[in-house]
């Protein structure tokens, strides 16, 4: 930093693409700080080094980062400043504020170019030391893609195609260029391997109106996929040289017939990028290539098309949330019979679940590392066991499990609190308030246009009422065969960027997942998926609701019925009585004896 005249230095955990998570190449925020956590900025100067990190990970990134120099900025609690606003006070005229282009995204960029304008501060957004001091860094991940049948996705490439030039042509849009790499998979209908738990390649995807360029690293074009872009009519070309590639193209593309361009016979080129998901790096060279009035900022339009799933896919995903129910059903019975015996460890109990997802047709992968956290360890919204960091379960308390596969025919995401004996009566208290708060939201009626804010204060207020509350969304969208975690469409109170006032439609798939977390004792969450689809239409309008798509029994030890109105208890019985209905036809012996008892009625 000194060297470069480098005053601060940001670090994002994402990577080129804006992905949550990144694979092994790209954690350059681990690197730099030991913190694990997968949404984080950290901020570099000469006498400070601080970090920002959410909700989810308060608890493990304190315990990551203590004896160390950095210090811990927990995002949106009372009296800690946004990373913006620490600069906003901090920056000085004459400071260069520096970071990787590459690694944040343009909308965030941008943010950092007004802060750097405002106070008169040099900007360098090129700015990658972890290019030459990382010396030991892994390299980018490379597995062969493959192609799914369109008996899996229901919709070709040509057709996805379609709707997106439609799209493109509303907004004005010549040529289009994809960084997000979901997005990409989705429209293309191909998955790879690249990043663990996410069946996703890296690549980038150029649309013009004359082609298509699908950039790949050249290791993971198979000769089917080869077949496959011939036959769709889309250039490879190599992952590696994008920004050289895109540079010349775009800038030979520019510059032709410049005189005809002037006469009005040639209009320039209007190049659509999201400014979310494009790198501040990709914008810019775009930018400086085609001059950024000819630039249209908007969402990618594979993202809601992507969102809302259709009828084949819906098909599949039921049949696959209906077996992996009976694997999460077939785990909790075996962690009831086993837990008391001592034998169990958070680790050993991962992997037993693991080995009934292994077990089903289509099974590919986790859908994220599975987080099975014991008492005190579930404090940590996104704590996962390790050979040497991992909890002996025994006969009390609660063991907190959230985990979920990728298969072909969809991708899955579950957490049950299972009770294993002794419970305090405020622990009870706490899993009531969070069962309720689940079911609340799982019954909701709707009108059409509502957003995730409105429907986060349904599931909200039981735990507000109390005076409590949770530092983490209540619902995100999910991939199909994709990302477990999934936008635009949100569940959330905060308005802070667009997607939380997507409104929801039918064909959402959606995570609806309270808890609550009580440091240093035990953390509580309970979570189904749901389809949003169509509850009525009448002379006030079109009703929405939502069909679950889990269905795995809360766990009744750890009621406190005295505490639920009539209604919640009404809507408990009604949701065990389904998952009665789907899951007892697969299950026997004492598996079948714990799911009669475990979905058994409720009494006020």
């Amino acid at each position: 930093m000194r060297e470069e005249g480098v005053s601060y230095y940001l670090i994002s955990s994402s990577d080129e693409h804006a992905s949550e998570y990144v694979g092994d190449y790209d954690k350059t925020s681990l690197w730099l700080s030991g913190c694990s956590s997968d949404n984080v900025r950290i901020l570099i100067s000469q006498t400070k080094a601080l970090l920002w990190t959410d909700g989810r990970y308060f608890i493990s990134a304190a315990q990551e980062l203590e004896n160390s120099e950095y210090v811990l900025m927990k995002s949106g609690q009372t009296g800690v400043p946004s990373l913006c606003d620490y600069l906003d006070v901090s920056l000085k005229e004459g400071d260069c504020l520096a970071y990787d282009g590459r690694t944040f995204s343009y909308a965030e960029g941008l943010q950092y170019h007004n802060l750097a304008e405002k106070q008169g501060c040099e900007l360098n957004n090129r700015f990658a030391p972890q290019d030459r001091l990382w010396i030991d860094r892994p390299n980018r991940a490379s597995h062969p893609v493959i192609v799914l049948k369109e008996d899996l996705t229901g919709e070709s490439y040509a057709d996805k195609l379609s709707g997106v030039r439609a799209a493109m042509a509303a907004k004005g849009a010549d040529q289009l260029i994809l960084s997000k790499l979901d997005d990409i998979m989705w429209l293309l209908n191909i998955r790879g391997a690249d990043i663990a738990c996410n069946p996703v390649a890296l690549s980038y995807f150029w649309l013009t109106d004359r082609g298509a360029f699908l950039f790949l690293q050249k290791s993971e074009i198979t000769e089917e996929l080869r077949t496959y872009a011939r036959e769709q009519e889309i250039t490879l070309e190599d992952y590696n040289e994008t920004f050289e590639i895109l540079s010349g193209r775009l800038a030979d593309s520019a510059a032709k017939d410049p005189d005809s361009a002037m006469t009005g016979d040639q209009k320039p080129i209007k190049l659509m990028l999201d400014p979310r998901s494009s790198s501040d790096a990709m914008v810019s060279l775009a930018a400086s290539c085609l001059g950024a009035e000819n630039l249209i900022l908007a969402a990618n339009p594979t993202e809601m098309m992507k969102a809302v799933k259709n009828s084949v896919e819906i098909s599949h995903i039921r049949e696959v949330y209906l077996q992996d129910s009976v694997a999460v059903c077939r785990f909790i019975a075996y962690v009831k019979k086993h837990a008391r015996e001592g034998n169990l460890t958070e680790l050993s109990a991962a992997r037993y679940l693991e080995g009934l997802r292994a077990e089903l047709p289509g099974y590919l992968d986790l859908s994220f590392e599975t987080i099975c956290a014991y008492n005190a360890n579930a404090a940590m919204a996104h704590y996962a066991p390790t050979k040497d960091d991992c909890a002996r379960i025994e006969g009390r308390g609660f063991l907190l499990v959230d985990s979920g596969g990728q298969y072909l025919g969809g991708t899955t995401d579950v957490t049950r609190t299972i009770c294993l004996g002794e419970l305090t009566d405020s622990m009870r208290e706490d899993f009531t308030t969070v069962a309720v708060s689940n079911l609340r939201l799982l019954f909701a009626r709707f009108m059409e246009d509502c957003s995730g804010m409105v429907l986060d204060a349904i599931a909200r207020e039981p735990l507000w009422e109390r005076h409590k509350n949770f530092n983490h969304g209540t619902g995100h969208g999910i991939g199909y065969i994709l990302n477990v975690h999934e936008g635009p469409q949100v569940i959330r109170w905060r308005d802070r960027i667009p997607e939380d006032r997507t409104s929801f439609v039918p064909g959402m798939i959606t995570s609806d997942e309270p808890g609550m977390y009580i440091e240093g004792q035990y953390g509580i969450r309970t979570e189904s998926i749901t389809l949003c689809v169509e509850d009525c239409v009448n002379e006030y309008g079109r009703f929405l609701c939502f069909e679950p798509l889990t269905y795995v029994p809360i766990d009744l030890e750890g009621l406190k019925p005295e505490q639920m109105d009539a209604s919640d208890i009404d809507k408990l019985n009604r949701y065990h009585k389904m998952v009665w209905e789907k899951i007892s036809p697969f299950l026997k012996g004492e598996d079948l004896e714990w799911l009669k008892q475990a979905t058994g009625p409720v009494c006020a």
